[in-house]
């Protein structure tokens, strides 16, 4: 019973903590991210106000907000780093995103137009050694033709705002523009696309299928798990092995319980004997060793049920009350972007493992019972 309880326990921790890892980066990109994007293969949107308009009929969508999307470069003194350039509109964009309420510093409404401010990432601001106030000059990758030869196009924008969303990714490598800025600095007439945002995240897949079948155009449409599908894909073959690899710990215990069966029917030979003498009938010899087993299996399995989602639930007060008690973290802020050890107990995970445990004890009880029922009385009492 303990073998079992243990095991079903640990793995519901574990799944416990991984979902959680996964909810926290998925929540932390999608404050910046949109759930769906709508965009031109030609780059830009002739009539961006018509499909926007088309794409807010869908009931799902609660968020409209147009972008542009390019990459550049920022230079402010020795230092020179890579950016993902987005334009957007200060006023539209917490439709679709909670960009917003990551500001460290600064407002989204300071990206005025005309006035060429610009928002960055916390470590990309480390990385420039950029504060609100400094200048810093963007890179454009489209040159202008002149008579001597091919120049890059610059502009001196201003710093208005840091951001941190506590995703490296994000943090380090995106700034942002207002989207008039943004057009006039790439000579765009209209933006590259507009980004959603729905009631349902989960159901992103199937409102961008709704939305292909509705919007008018020659469009693409790409929602979040798109977006990040290697990084997902990654995460979930991660979970499954784990799932896996703990797995064999109720597997060792099923066999535990394997052999204590059959010791238990080599021990009880002559008592099995008696009740085949008596009259019993293999099959009800073979029902005893099974709900034996089966009793375990389900003991076992309710005790590491509890004990998991209890452990479980308690894991963001529990792991605080450790570090404090031993003087160190399990996940130091200088090398990890997450400093919390997360955990979402999922319903679906803890039925599946109590399922397989189970499924398991059953199994292991076939070859014990088995074996108890083909005990022949005359041998079993020969030396009795």
């Amino acid at each position: 019973m303990l073998g079992i309880a243990l095991g079903v326990a640990a793995l519901i921790v574990v799944l416990s903590v991984m979902n959680g890892f996964q909810k926290e980066v998925r929540d932390r990109m999608l404050s910046v991210l949109a759930h769906i994007e709508i965009f031109s293969p030609t780059g830009s949107i002739p009539n961006w106000q018509l499909t926007s308009n088309e794409a807010s009929q869908n009931q799902a969508v609660i968020g409209v907000a147009p972008y542009v999307d390019e990459q550049a470069l920022l230079i402010r003194k020795r230092a020179v780093n890579g950016v993902a350039l987005r334009g957007i509109d200060p006023m539209l964009e917490p439709q679709v995103s909670y960009i917003g309420t990551e500001m460290k510093v600064g407002r989204l409404s300071n990206l005025q137009p005309g006035s060429f401010g610009i928002i960055i990432g916390a470590d990309l601001a480390r990385a420039l050694g950029a504060i609100v106030g400094s200048k810093v000059i963007l890179v454009t990758p489209e040159g202008i033709i002149t008579p001597t030869g091919m120049l890059p196009r610059l502009k001196q924008f201003t710093v208005v705002g840091v951001f941190e969303s506590g995703h490296y990714g994000f943090d380090s490598t995106l700034a942002m523009v207002s989207i008039s800025d943004a057009q006039t600095l790439f000579r765009l007439s209209t933006p590259n696309g507009i980004r959603l945002r729905i009631k349902n995240m989960q159901h992103a897949p199937e409102v961008a299928r709704q939305l292909a079948r509705s919007l008018s155009g020659d469009l693409y449409i790409r929602d979040w798990t798109k977006q990040n599908k290697a990084w997902f894909s990654a995460v979930q073959l991660e979970k499954k092995m784990m799932f896996i690899i703990l797995t064999l710990i109720i597997a060792v215990a099923t066999f535990n319980l394997v052999s204590s069966l059959v010791m238990t029917v080599t021990d009880k030979q002559a008592d099995i004997a008696i009740l085949r003498t008596l009259g019993a009938h293999p099959s009800s010899i073979m029902k005893i060793f099974v709900i034996q087993g089966v009793t375990i299996g389900l003991i076992g399995t309710s005790i590491g049920i509890t004990l998991g989602c209890v452990l479980a639930v308690s894991i963001p007060w529990i792991v605080p009350w450790i570090e404090n008690v031993f003087s160190f973290q399990f996940l130091p802020p200088s090398i990890y972007f997450i400093s919390k050890l997360p955990s979402d107990l999922v319903a679906a995970d803890v039925i599946k493992i109590g399922a397989i445990a189970l499924v398991m004890s059953t199994f292991s009880t076939l070859y014990p019972s088995w074996k108890g029922a083909r005990i022949r009385p005359a041998e079993a009492l020969r030396y009795e």
